[in-house]
């Protein structure tokens, strides 16, 4: 699948606010983008919440950050959809996927 360019013109107050938030989250804004347009295709809508007042709470959002953490300090951080998704196929092929 190749990969296309989505642009959009934001103020900048907004993209400098959204750019925080995502990094209280541990992502950065294009893997938001990204999680975003994948789960508006797989859910046809919006699917998800997440709110900095959550974060005490959350398992998932520590889970994330934990999860980014190891995906770095393996440097595989910078892995497309495409490449994620070859990477698990092959993980199911050879059987050593455990669980997945």
């Amino acid at each position: 699948m190749a990969n296309a360019l989505v642009q959009f013109r934001t103020d900048e107050a907004s993209r400098i606010k959204a750019i925080q938030i995502c990094e209280k989250l541990g992502i950065d804004l294009q893997t938001y983008m990204r999680m975003c347009i994948a789960r508006l295709i797989s859910e046809n809508g919006i699917p998800f919440s997440m709110k900095l007042n959550d974060l005490p709470k959350s398992r998932g959002i520590l889970a994330l950050r934990q999860m980014g953490k190891i995906s770095e300090e393996n440097g595989n951080s910078d892995m497309t959809l495409d490449e994620i998704n070859e990477e698990i196929k092959n993980a199911r092929k050879d059987g050593s996927a455990g669980a997945l």
